[in-house]
Formats: structure tokens, sequence, C-alpha cells
């Protein structure tokens, strides 16, 4: 059985109306969990607080099949995102510092669980305190040369770093990013051309075996060394978008451990994004025709 695991911040969006379970990290592990239904093994490997929020995350990801026996339970507060809606509905975000998953530690319970990694995604924002940073890239660095090194960018001003973005660039083998991300990336590499030009050229720089661009609405495109898959998006009413991205990553990491083909890793990962954005929050069930079996082909 293939093993996942996502790294980095557990939070919840605490919006007017009360607070929503979230983190790149929790999402992906979510829909990697609920899409291969008990095929993989999926866990994360995060911090909470000893607190009522700490409890209730461990829970969700309990109830979304997600081991949790690598997250830690320390003395900081469980992550937050106070979130503030504006007259016309923009929100604004204020990340809560200093807080659990910040203070990631890796020992030998993690570098065992490397060990037997198969695919492994991270981020950028779960770096953001030198102790998580350090967790965070020794536990990569630790996983065997065929695992899937998946750096999901994921820019959260004031939390931005080009040196820690072109640091874990350089430990990752895939790198999914959207289409804000792509120019900075673009500018802080100095490549230039067209959008496959740019992703061409962080693959040749950084040794990538797959780069995967979204586009929202325009689709998105994988590519690797000898081939890309260049798809339209799926015309779907939005219900809201968050996490869709993190589903889109959690369907592609799938569809690349299945072996399949790029257009048909592509395709699921769209139609899995486009259910999301349908859907009312960023994890669920998914229904029977968007499951992925890494055991099996499509």
């Amino acid at each position: 059985m293939h093993r996942v695991i996502g790294i980095g911040e557990i939070l919840w969006d605490v919006f007017p109306d009360g607070p929503r379970f979230g983190g790149a990290p929790a999402n992906f592990s979510c829909s990697t969990s609920e899409l291969a239904r008990n095929s993989v093994h999926v866990s994360i490997f995060s911090a909470v607080g000893d607190d009522d929020l700490g409890r209730q995350a461990i829970e969700a990801l309990g109830t979304r099949g997600v081991d949790t026996s690598l997250i830690e339970v320390n003395n900081h507060s469980t992550g937050r995102v106070d979130i503030e809606l504006d007259d016309t509905g923009v929100a604004s975000y204020h990340f809560a510092e200093d807080s659990a998953w910040d203070h990631l530690q890796f020992d030998d319970a993690k570098r065992n669980a490397a060990a037997q990694c198969d695919a492994v995604c991270f981020g950028t924002l779960g770096q953001r305190s030198d102790a998580s940073r350090t967790a965070i890239q020794a536990f990569v660095s630790a996983t065997p040369p065929s695992c899937l090194r998946i750096l999901d960018v994921n820019l959260r001003p004031p939390f931005v770093s080009d040196a820690l973005i072109r640091t874990s660039l350089q430990i990752a083998n895939v790198l999914k990013l959207n289409d804000d991300e792509l120019p900075y990336l673009a500018k802080i590499n100095e490549i230039g051309g067209s959008a496959i030009e740019v992703m061409r050229g962080l693959a040749d720089r950084y040794q990538l075996r797959f780069v995967a661009l979204t586009r929202g609405s325009k689709g998105a495109i994988i590519l690797s060394n000898d081939n890309a898959s260049d798809l339209a998006g799926r015309p779907v009413k939005v219900a809201d978008t968050v996490g869709a991205g993190d589903a889109f990553t959690a369907a592609m990491t799938l569809g690349l451990l299945t072996g399949n083909d790029l257009d048909t890793v592509n395709r699921n990962a769209i139609e899995v994004a486009s259910y999301v954005c349908s859907k009312q929050g960023a994890t669920m069930s998914f229904p029977n025709h968007l499951q992925i079996n890494p055991g099996l082909k499509s």
C-alpha cells in the first residue's frame, strides 16, 4: 500500500460566523484519503495545541481516514487565521503567530515515516519558523529517492521568502503552483517566456520530475521531462474555491502514483478540483467516478 504524507500547518479559518477547519496540508491529506478510499495510507505531520480547536482538528482528520499519529500536541495554541469580510465580501486574513505548527520536531518516528513514504506534500507557509523549517526540510530530505517530493507553493504575505522558495525547490522533485504564483517564481529565478517555457525552465534548473500549473476555470498544465498535458477547465457553478487547489494536488499525486499518462492525471485532477468548487467547504467525500486507486490504472 502506498504511503502519502502531508506536512505543515493545521489551522482554523475563523470567519465572522465561526471557525472552519483548514490549512493546505490538512486539506491535501483529507482529499487524498477520500479520493483513495482506503487504498492508500494517508497521514499528516503537523502540530496542534492542547485545546478545543486542536482536539477538534484531530477528530476532523480522523473522520476523513487520515492517520493522526504524527501530529504533535504542544503547549502552543492551535493555528488560526482570523478572516474579515468587507461590504463586498472580499476577505482579509490575519495569521496567528507562534502557533503549534510553528514548533514541529523531527525525531525517530518522523524519520521512520519518511523512509517509508511514496509521496510527501509540503509548502512554504508551514516553514515560516526556524523550528518547523528545519523539521520539514529534514523530513523531505529523509524520503527515498523514488518518493514524490511535492512542493505546493503557497504565497501568504508577509510570510514569503525568496530564499526559502529556492531551497524548497532544491529538495523537491515535483512542483505545483497556480497562475498567480508562476510569475513570482519566474521573476525570482529570472526565467522568461510563456507559461510552459517558465515551467520548463524551473524543471530544468531544479531537476523536477513534474511541474503542474493550475489556472482556475482555464484548466491546468502538467509537464514532465518528455511530455506535457494542457487541458481546458470544466464549466461549473462555483460555490467557493476553498480547497480546490489542494484537491487538485491530491488527485494529481494519486494519478502519478498510479502511473497514468499525463492527460489522464490532469483530466482527473481538473474534475476533482471542479467538484470541490461546486461545493461549499474545503474537504468532502467524492462520488465513485472520481475515486483514484493507485493499485489500478484508470
